[in-house]
């Protein structure tokens, strides 16, 4: 008679493709989804936000969506194909160039990142006016516990890869950066961790603004909110945390994968 599995062997765990094409098709389908998540979260603000995924074989490479359209609209077939040097390789669309600056950069900087985040979210951008990094108020803010960084250097739309070199240096080995004046970064090692970050970095932003706003709040002690982290702040926690939204969404919006 077999042997019942585990509950850990029961857990999901992502995928594992037999070849480059199939890991990216599903990089593409994940990053089309994210991007439909982002607008049903409110994330989107004119032309502004951007999310980028690394290619499974041409790794200086990423995948993005393309420049100006809704990320409510935003299919697999849209996506555009963007190379080290700013140019669109794959695709119909435009670039924009604040994505390739700051990405571009990024992934350069961590091989370890397939995925990166950012738009200006109303949460994230009234936060990063504060040039503060996040309390340990809440379970879920303890995911970015000594894991985040205040980018305090704004001049501007980010133009120039110079500007997005010192954010990646600024990131260092973190998961997030709070740019200051401008809105939330967020990085993972699938589509589905930047993205899950993204979303409740966001909301740990408005947690803590409410907070303060009544009161003062209790912070978590540091030894409490560093356990909290590894419980919660890990690649496969922030993988994980993002199913129920991928289920969610594909089952209200398969034209995605168009």
């Amino acid at each position: 008679m077999p042997q019942a599995k585990s509950r850990l062997e029961r857990m999901p765990r992502p995928q594992v493709f037999a070849t480059p094409a199939e890991e990216r098709r599903h990089r593409k389908e994940k990053l089309a989804g994210a991007f439909r998540l982002f607008s049903k979260c409110g994330f989107d603000e004119g032309v502004a936000g951007h999310i980028t995924a690394r290619d499974p074989e041409r790794l200086d490479h990423f995948w993005v969506n393309p420049f100006g359209m809704h990320f409510s609209q935003i299919r697999v077939s849209d996506l555009i194909l963007v190379n080290d040097a700013g140019e669109v390789v794959e695709g119909d669309h435009e670039v924009n160039m604040a994505a390739f600056a700051i990405h571009s950069r990024i992934h350069k900087a961590r091989p370890d990142v397939i995925a990166a985040a950012h738009s200006h979210s109303l949460n994230g951008k009234a936060w990063s006016s504060l040039g503060r990094l996040l309390d340990p108020l809440t379970q879920d803010a303890c995911a970015f516990y000594e894991d985040h960084v205040v980018f305090n250097d704004y001049t501007g739309v980010v133009y120039d890869t110079d500007e997005g070199d010192r954010i990646a240096k600024t990131l260092g080995d973190k998961k997030a950066a709070i740019l200051c004046n401008h809105g939330l970064l967020t990085v993972g090692q699938t589509v589905d961790e930047a993205a899950w970050w993204f979303i409740t970095m966001d909301r740990s932003c408005q947690a803590q603004l409410l907070a303060e706003a009544a009161g003062e709040p209790h912070k978590i002690p540091h030894e409490t909110a560093k356990h909290t982290r590894g419980q919660v702040g890990l690649p496969m926690v922030g993988w994980f945390q993002f199913q129920p939204l991928w289920n969610r969404i594909i089952r209200e919006q398969p034209d995605l994968f168009d």
